[in-house]
């Protein structure tokens, strides 16, 4: 028989690490925010929190405890519920009928 090959081995790029529960929640309170074209001053007021803190839970870096979820969420019409149903999926197409 013939000598065996070795190929090189194949080089695979990592996956990605998933995204953070509270990644996911930001983005979508942020999609939310600026689909309703309103300014983080406005929303954040509405919500009881300051603007800081507001800015710090849409792009994920903080963890806002269940209260401040359902001020914030509130703030933009939303109940805590239907915000986790677009976090879980933050792909899907969300069509207003």
């Amino acid at each position: 028989m013939g000598e065996i090959l070795r190929l090189p081995a194949q080089q695979t790029r990592p996956a990605a690490p998933e995204p953070l529960w509270r990644e996911l929640v930001g983005r979508e309170l942020h999609r939310e925010r600026t689909r309703r074209e309103e300014r983080l001053v406005d929303v954040a007021e509405r919500a009881g929190v300051s603007v800081q803190y507001l800015s710090e839970v849409e792009r994920g870096l903080k963890d806002p405890s269940s209260e401040m979820l359902q001020a914030i969420a509130g703030a933009l019409d939303l109940d805590v519920r239907e915000l986790a149903g677009r976090a879980s999926r933050p792909d899907a197409l969300c069509l207003a009928a």
